[in-house]
C-alpha cells in the first residue's frame, strides 16, 4: 500500500482521524469535492446529513477506483460541513461508518473538518475532497 497511516509520538492520538499519512506510491490523484449525486447527478438523501455523507464518500471510492486505486489509497480528506456543530459529529459518523462497511475499507484518514456557511447548491449539507496516492 502507499498510504501509511500514523499518529505520530508527541501528538494527540484521535480514534477518529490520524494526524498524518506518509505516501510513498508514485501516482497522486487529487479529486475535486464530492457531494451527495449518484452517478446520474440525482441528489442523495435531501436533508440528511448521514446519507449525503455516505454517498460522497462511496463517491470517493468510486473514483479512486476508476483511477486503478480504492478508498485505502487515500492519503487525506477535507470535509466541508454547511453550518458545522458538534450535535452533527454522530451523523457524520454514522455516514461514514455506512459507506466504509459498504467498501469494505477503514474510513480513518487524517482529515481537515470545516464549517461553512452554503456549498455550491442549496441542498448540500456536505463535501468532502481527497487526495490519493497510488503505486
Amino acid at each position: 500500500m502507499a498510504v501509511e497511516l500514523i499518529n505520530p509520538d508527541g501528538l494527540p492520538k484521535p480514534e477518529v482521524y490520524r494526524q498524518m499519512s506518509v505516501a510513498t506510491g508514485s501516482r497522486l490523484v487529487f479529486l475535486a469535492g464530492q457531494v451527495a449525486r449518484d452517478a446520474d447527478g440525482n441528489p442523495v438523501g435531501p436533508g440528511d446529513l448521514a446519507a449525503q455523507t455516505e454517498q460522497a464518500y462511496l463517491n470517493i471510492g468510486t473514483a479512486m477506483a476508476a483511477a486503478g486505486g480504492s478508498f485505502d489509497d487515500v492519503a487525506k480528506l477535507t470535509v466541508h460541513v454547511v453550518d458545522w456543530s458538534p450535535e452533527k459529529y454522530p451523523l457524520l459518523g454514522e455516514g461514514v461508518a455506512r459507506a466504509a462497511a459498504k467498501m469494505g475499507v477503514d474510513p480513518v484518514k487524517p482529515i481537515t473538518l470545516l464549517s461553512v456557511a452554503a456549498l455550491g447548491e442549496p441542498d448540500l449539507l456536505i463535501e468532502v475532497e481527497a487526495i490519493g496516492v497510488l503505486d
